[in-house]
């Protein structure tokens, strides 16, 4: 018997793509942020940590978004991994959002 509760494959490639994009985007502006900007709030070595994940997530997406477009969006990506690259970006916006605030005081 088919679940009702899971998506339709097109859906879930129609989402997929746009998403990985998103990761892509984010992630490869937070690399040039950790890499050419001194962050005094992080301090050194909280910053290359957290390039060093930005840097290996971003690895990911992209192999992610080669797979996706090598078969034409019939991929799937678990969602834990999903989220863990959410919580990554998130970690950045907090980052950059604590960053403009320092910057415009």
């Amino acid at each position: 018997m088919i679940n009702p509760y899971l998506p339709e494959p097109e859906l879930v490639s129609v989402r997929l793509g746009p998403l990985l994009g998103d990761f892509h985007y984010w992630l490869s502006r937070s690399r040039s942020l950790l890499e050419f900007e001194e962050i005094d709030f992080l301090g050194t070595q909280q910053q290359s940590d957290l390039l060093g994940r930005v840097h290996q997530t971003l690895l990911e997406v992209m192999a992610a978004r080669s797979l996706f477009k090598a078969t034409y969006g019939q991929i799937g990506i678990d969602s834990q991994l999903l989220e863990s690259w959410h919580d990554l970006v998130s970690e950045c916006w907090q980052v950059m959002i604590q960053l403009r605030l320092g910057q415009s005081n």
